[in-house]
């Protein structure tokens, strides 16, 4: 997992040479953007509904479940993500998706999304398979803002962005590392409480999702403002076991800095400690690449104090085991 958390920035440089090469069909009145994935494979959706928040004029919606909305149908763009290609919920919607006749994209390194997609003439982007899909966010993110980009609900600067954040990443590796390796050891045996503020809760969410599977520990994320109208009432109460880290960046909107202002000292007075994350870059491309590897690093430094292996998922396969019986 270290391994694959240091190339970060060959894999977004191989994930451009992809998207350059990638041959996609026009899409025609478009009235709203479905992506539809899981896990690994969906944080993706929900960091590129972000990143297009204000250049996309259709309602963009991230389906985490077996079931599409009743929305969905020719004019809907959906978008399937699904690394290994055999994610049974997203499957389950495709086949949704392609019995409402809506316009379909395929983002996938193979499996029965694959087949699928051949069987039904769609657009697939094919990418490099055999990894953990946690550890191929940049495949994935790169491939959907390559396909908002294609039928013009993001900008092509966005791409340019990403081939600057390879840059960026690069430089700060050092600094990436050292910082990391210091928040591992402040976040060791406790319990990590994620807080973001307004338009960058994507990254909350994937580091939730590395702590889960790589560190092999329980989390919780929140957002301000949201946070603010009910989750801060809960802070009355003393708890050394709790560790708040935050996720800063230089879009952060002013009234909600100072909710963060006024919110830090209860956090403070009710956890053992507050740890700021501000990101690096001259773009929210850059500044969440940026957020994204250093807690990727995080979570597998804190796998290493454990003494644990980060790739495992044990559970999960026991969980998939025991569905397929169900199936069956």
């Amino acid at each position: 997992m270290k391994k694959l958390i240091e190339n970060f920035p060959d894999q977004l440089r191989e994930s451009l040479d992809i998207a350059n090469a990638a041959k996609l069909s026009a899409k025609h009145n478009i009235h709203n953007i479905v992506v539809t994935g899981l896990g690994g494979s969906g944080i993706g959706g929900t960091i590129i509904s972000e990143l297009v928040t204000d250049s996309c004029k259709v309602p963009v919606l991230v389906n985490k479940d077996y079931f599409l909305p009743a929305y969905v149908g020719p004019n809907t763009l959906v978008i399937i993500s699904s690394y290994s290609g055999n994610t049974e919920e997203t499957l389950e919607a495709m086949q949704q998706a392609l019995n409402k006749k809506a316009q379909i994209v395929c983002i996938t390194s193979g499996g029965k999304v694959e087949e699928s997609a051949k069987q039904n003439n769609l657009d697939v982007i094919k990418i490099p398979g055999g990894n953990p899909p946690r550890s191929c966010i940049g495949y994935s993110l790169v491939q959907l803002i390559k396909v908002f980009v294609h039928n013009g609900f993001a900008p092509a600067s966005l791409l340019t962005d990403v081939k600057n954040s390879i840059a960026l990443l690069e430089k700060e590796n050092s600094n990436i590392t050292t910082q990391a390796k210091h928040i591992a050891q402040i976040l060791l045996n406790k319990i990590p409480v994620i807080y973001s503020l307004g338009s960058c809760e994507g990254v909350s969410v994937r580091f939730r999702q590395q702590i889960n599977e790589n560190s092999k520990m329980l989390c919780w994320h929140h957002v301000f403002p949201e946070m603010n109208h009910n989750e801060l009432v809960g802070w009355t109460t003393k708890n050394d076991d709790i560790s708040v880290i935050t996720f800063r960046t230089s879009f952060d909107y002013k009234r909600t800095q100072k909710r963060y202002e006024v919110c830090k000292p209860v956090f403070e007075k009710y956890s053992s400690g507050v740890t700021d994350i501000t990101a690096k870059g001259n773009s929210k491309v850059e500044e969440f690449m940026y957020l994204i590897n250093i807690g990727d690093w995080i979570s597998v430094y804190i796998a290493e104090l454990r003494g644990i292996d980060p790739v495992e998922v044990n559970i999960i396969d026991h969980l998939k085991k025991e569905l397929s019986k169900f199936n069956a």
